[in-house]
């Protein structure tokens, strides 16, 4: 799917398959968030590749060696015809056209995939990681401001298409591909307090951490605690419920089974990433309707997921 940018070049909402892939975004932009939706069998991260030949993932004078090694698996696997994404910042030039060069000789179309983030953000993130992989400031900027500029030219370097990561929809792809690794787990009591996303852990798993934002203040759920999982466009809405007894769960904001033209809060329980894809075909309540008539209404519309509606 393609629409126009301005007067730049046509915006795609869709890659090929298969694909070379390459993320292109400043350190802390959220690659590997977004590298974490396809397959891991299908991402070939830079600083795995320098964690192999060093045993050191940050360490930056392995990342020649690191890189040649990436190329070996890449040509391997670009051979084979399978779709591959590169996990690196690939804001310099020289880089992506060493892999557009791979790609041309397979004859697998090369995809830009831009993941952005403010500046400052990206800066900011790295304070969260060890020392050993934190990217100075100058560095990520330095990034930033190529990625920026990179944009306009990336058709003209050879990239079959270009793709900004807020516009396309993977959220899906990675609630069923954990879905289908992951055991639905029967719900967590967590006594009087829950630490953190400790919660969110166990019931949805490591995978969509990274994706959850909580609302502080919102009062959406009637006083529970409110949190989103946000990928791109698409977006989840939760409260986390608590009973008298101390026991948590997650309830997940959809449409009302009754009404389709009504903006009251509608909720539906949900204790794993499966439960989060069959949302829509269980016992739905509405805070003004109640739950599915007794036709049978199907609840939930035809996506699992929903928009965020402020209270």
């Amino acid at each position: 799917m393609k629409r126009t940018l301005g007067l730049m070049q046509p915006l795609e909402t869709t890659t090929p398959d298969p694909a070379l892939i390459v993320l292109i975004g400043a350190a802390g932009s959220g690659k590997s968030t977004w590298a974490s939706t396809w397959p891991s069998t299908q991402v070939l991260e830079l600083d795995q590749f320098r964690a192999m030949v060093s045993d050191e993932a940050g360490d930056q004078s392995a990342t020649v060696s690191a890189a040649a090694v990436l190329h070996a698996v890449l040509e391997a696997r670009l051979a084979r015809k399978r779709t591959t994404v590169i996990d690196a910042t690939n804001t310099e030039a020289h880089v992506r056209a060493g892999l557009l060069h791979v790609a041309c000789s397979y004859g697998v179309p090369a995809v830009a995939f831009l993941v952005s983030a403010p500046a400052d953000v990206c800066v900011q993130r790295q304070a969260g990681r060890s020392p050993a992989r934190a990217v100075p400031a100058d560095v990520v900027r330095r990034q930033h401001a190529e990625a920026v500029a990179a944009f306009p030219h990336l058709r003209d370097e050879g990239f079959a298409h270009v793709v900004f990561a807020d516009r396309i929809h993977r959220l899906e792809l990675l609630l069923r591909r954990v879905s289908s690794t992951r055991r639905p787990e029967p719900g967590w009591d967590g006594g009087a307090s829950v630490p953190g996303l400790r919660a969110v852990h166990c019931f949805f798993g490591p995978e969509v951490v990274p994706l959850w934002r909580w609302h502080v203040g919102s009062h959406l759920a009637g006083g529970d605690r409110v949190g989103e999982i946000r990928l791109g466009p698409d977006r989840l809405v939760f409260a986390l419920r608590s009973d008298t007894g101390g026991s948590f769960g997650f309830e997940l904001l959809v449409a009302c089974p009754a009404d389709d033209d009504c903006d009251a809060p509608a909720w539906e329980p949900v204790h794993s990433v499966t439960d989060l894809l069959a949302a829509q075909t269980s016992a739905t309540v509405c805070t003004v309707h109640g739950g599915p008539d007794r036709a049978g209404h199907r609840q939930g519309g035809d996506h699992a997921l929903v928009e965020f509606r402020s209270a």
